[in-house]
């Protein structure tokens, strides 16, 4: 049986979907995500960070409302983001981990998140990693041959070559046929010609994005 474990780490609210607590499986919290979960009525497994972000009174009400384990990150070589991830996979052993907030904000833990996967200690969890937010849905994948499902919600399909690779996709609007790329490239703007797509590539990393445009007035 699929075991999904959220994971909310600390980007701005604004990139949330509109309510995490309509979302279903185990909550793991990093940092100020944990305190952000808590305040919003979810239980969290697990926690993890530095909590440099949080002051002693606000790391207390998410101690008093933990429902498992709290890991302190004990060095800064790893991200809090890093640090949840490795935790839940080797802890929690789920069959895939969903990542909210950790796009928005700050460039740098932008990338940081979306490089994650890039990380040999991760790669193996690459294809069990997924990144959503209010606009976006961002799977990774390893070399081989695939089938996705269009999300209902969604309009637009990009395909993101993260390392170098021949790229083929077969029946989507616009299509590919191993197609090679020396650096990071983003095939964006594509989309489905139906309920389903099928792609295959031969080295590397690839990052597939499901997105809509941000309904906000001029």
């Amino acid at each position: 049986m699929a075991t999904i474990i959220n994971l909310l780490v600390g980007g701005p609210t604004a990139n949330y979907p509109a309510d995490l607590t309509a979302i279903p499986g185990d909550w793991v919290g990093a940092d100020r995500g944990a305190l952000r979960l808590v305040k919003r009525g979810i239980q969290p497994v697990m926690v993890v960070g530095d909590f440099d972000s949080i002051d002693e009174a606000e790391l207390q009400t998410v101690k008093q409302a933990l429902a498992g384990t709290i890991i302190v990150k004990p060095d800064q070589d790893h991200t809090d983001t890093q640090l949840a991830v490795k935790s839940i996979f080797e802890q929690l052993n789920p069959t895939a981990v969903h990542i909210y907030g950790a796009t928005g904000g700050r460039l740098d833990h932008l990338l940081a998140n979306l490089w994650l996967v890039l990380d040999p200690v991760f790669r193996q969890w690459a294809p069990q990693i997924k990144l959503i937010d209010k606009q976006n849905s961002v799977q990774f994948f390893l070399p081989g041959e695939y089938e996705i499902q269009k999300e209902a919600d969604k309009k637009y399909l990009a395909f993101v070559p993260m390392m170098p690779m021949h790229l083929t996709l077969s029946d989507e609007k616009y299509q590919l046929k191993a197609a090679h790329n020396d650096y990071p490239i983003s095939w964006a703007s594509n989309e489905f010609s139906g309920d389903t797509g099928h792609f295959s590539f031969d080295a590397g990393v690839l990052a597939v994005i499901q997105s809509k445009d941000d309904q906000v007035s001029d």
